[in-house]
């Protein structure tokens, strides 16, 4: 299957790029790619030895470009705003943001250091205080992106608005579900904000179909295994791959949403190939969980009482 390939990445000279979760997998690969093609690009991500890794990598491929670490915390919502805040004060513009970092949770609940259940914090809650702290550099750029990753996976999330945080019922595929329906419910609620305050920013969600990533593996970093946990390692090391794609395949949806010029904002773009598991990037099914625009309001709404945060209110 022929279609949008890394060769059709323009020049983004000029452009600056923020990803997070850009040590590994399909951060990474985004990051190299962008990087690649003239974006200064800023890595994101807790894992510093990690982060400096693929810096080096990116180098060493093309010593040309343009490309730093920044440690990142998003757990720690403190220091995501410190972080936006430092960003902040050093002026200029943010180009592309891409919103990528997440984890695969464990059998055991874990909370943030805020008290909230831990993939829904990295993945939703810090991306959210993160954009908000970043907008006046996004609204600074001619024209400003921010990508956000999701998953197939969305259309099996809900939301119990009594118990958001899983405190009850909890079993680990639950809340990676809710938090990848969040990512795709915040994308579009920030491009209907965007749209109705009269703004410039595209915001688009991605998903990567099926692919090889280090998820499974940085998940032994979260805690005691149990046997499901095991089991569910296992598919993501072997089963994964044999069904689906590399990671710089699954990127291809983040590079494609990041820079080609007809990406729509609030467009939902993922593999085109059979279940949309791997395949050249195009227009993504938003399943049913996901459309009902009352429920993104309502989770804006909700996500800006958790964190003390709110934009475009």
């Amino acid at each position: 299957m022929q279609g949008w390939s890394e060769a059709d990445i323009p020049d983004l000279s000029g452009k600056r790029v923020l990803v997070t979760g850009g040590a590994s997998g399909i951060g990474y690969d985004a990051a190299r790619a962008l990087a690649q093609h003239g974006a200064q690009v800023i890595i994101a991500d807790r894992n510093e030895e990690g982060g400096k890794a693929a810096v080096a990598k990116i180098r060493a491929l093309a010593p040309q470009a343009q490309v730093d670490f920044r440690p990142l915390d998003l757990s720690s919502l403190a220091a995501v705003r410190q972080f936006a805040a430092a960003m902040a004060a050093e002026g200029g513009k943010l180009d592309i943001l891409v919103n990528n970092a997440g984890i695969q949770p464990i059998s055991d609940r874990r909370e943030s250091a805020d008290g909230f259940e831990l993939t829904f914090a990295i993945g939703h809650l810090g991306h959210f205080v993160l954009t908000a702290g970043l907008w006046p550099l996004l609204e600074a750029a001619p024209q400003p992106r921010v990508v956000t990753v999701s998953s197939m996976v969305h259309g099996a999330g809900s939301f119990d608005w009594d118990d958001l945080q899983i405190t009850r019922g909890y079993s680990s595929q639950r809340p990676y579900n809710q938090t990848k329906l969040a990512n795709l419910l915040f994308a579009r609620e920030l491009q209907r904000r965007v749209d109705a305050a009269g703004g410039k920013v595209k915001s688009m969600a991605v998903h990567p179909g099926v692919a090889q990533t280090s998820i499974g593996a940085n998940r032994k970093q979260l805690g005691k295994f149990q046997l499901g946990d095991y089991f569910v390692s296992l598919v993501l090391k072997f089963v994964m791959p044999f069904l689906g794609q590399p990671a710089s395949a699954g990127a291809l949806p983040t590079m494609y949403a990041a820079s080609a010029p007809e990406a729509q904002g609030g467009g939902f773009y993922g593999p085109q190939g059979f279940g949309e598991m791997k395949g050249p990037p195009g227009p993504a099914k938003i399943k049913p969980a996901a459309q009902d625009m009352a429920v993104a309001r309502k989770l804006w709404d909700v996500t800006e009482k958790l964190t003390g945060t709110g934009f475009l209110s």
